[in-house]
Order: C-alpha cells, then sequence, then structure tokens
C-alpha cells in the first residue's frame, strides 16, 4: 500500500524536487478497510509535501515499535507546533501560517476519522520535521 501511494505521490514531489521515499522494516500486515486507509496515509503524503520546502524530503516508513505496528510520515517541514497539535485535527482549521496553501484544512481531521473508526491512534509529534504516526495494535 505504502508503495502504491508512493508512485501515485512521486511525480508531484518530483515537481517540488522532493525526494520521496519509502522505508518498511518487515513484512507487516494492518487489517482494515485498504480504501480508506490508503486515503488516510495518501492525505499525510500530500500534507508532508505540500508543506516541506523545495529540495526537502518526504519518508513513509512501516515499522514495529513497541509491539505495535507503526505507519510513520517523516518530513523536512516546518512540522505542527504543541499548541496546534490538537487545533490541526478540528475540521476546517488553517493554521495563520499556512492561509495561503491550497485546501479547506478537512485533511488531518479526515485522517483522524478513518484511524478511530478502525480503533488505530493518530500520534502528532511536535516540532519541525513533521512525523505523524498511525498506531495500529495487533489484531
Amino acid at each position: 500500500m505504502l508503495r502504491e501511494i508512493c508512485d501515485i505521490y512521486e511525480p508531484i514531489a518530483e515537481n517540488k524536487n522532493i525526494a520521496l521515499r519509502v522505508h518498511i522494516a518487515q513484512d507487516l500486515n494492518v487489517r482494515g478497510d485498504r480504501d480508506l486507509l490508503v486515503e488516510a496515509v495518501a492525505n499525510l503524503v500530500d500534507n508532508a509535501i505540500k508543506f516541506t520546502p523545495d529540495g526537502g524530503r518526504v519518508d513513509m516508513g512501516l515499522l514495529r515499535d513497541d509491539g505495535k505496528t507503526v505507519v510513520r510520515v517523516t518530513d523536512t517541514g516546518p512540522g505542527i507546533s504543541e499548541e496546534e497539535r490538537e487545533a490541526v485535527l478540528r475540521r476546517f482549521y488553517r493554521s495563520d501560517k499556512m492561509r495561503n496553501t491550497p485546501g479547506v484544512g478537512l485533511g488531518l481531521n479526515l485522517v483522524a476519522a478513518i484511524v478511530k473508526l478502525h480503533g488505530f491512534r493518530l500520534a502528532i509529534h511536535p516540532g519541525p520535521g513533521g512525523r505523524p504516526e498511525i498506531i495500529c495494535p495487533d489484531s
């Protein structure tokens, strides 16, 4: 699934001179609605590309961490501040510094809804180099 998303977003990343890579530590499976999970991860990748400056990097990873399967998207963009972590999950929220970028502020709200529907957890780590994670308990 991550490789498919990479194939879809690679041309967009290339247009901004952004390196888009996939790292898969091992063969891991997650149970859920494939289409919804693709939409959730694609939203994270789209945001990462949108907010990463030209010449930056976006990495998608699938790994085991603390006994759970984790889908992680990291980038070299500005990230999300500690103060905005909760706000970015609200519908239609747009940070003042991002008002001029395309979008209506539904991406992370949609990701959060899909993650919750699956009984997973969404973690958004603050600071530069954004690192949202979808944490999937073993099924």
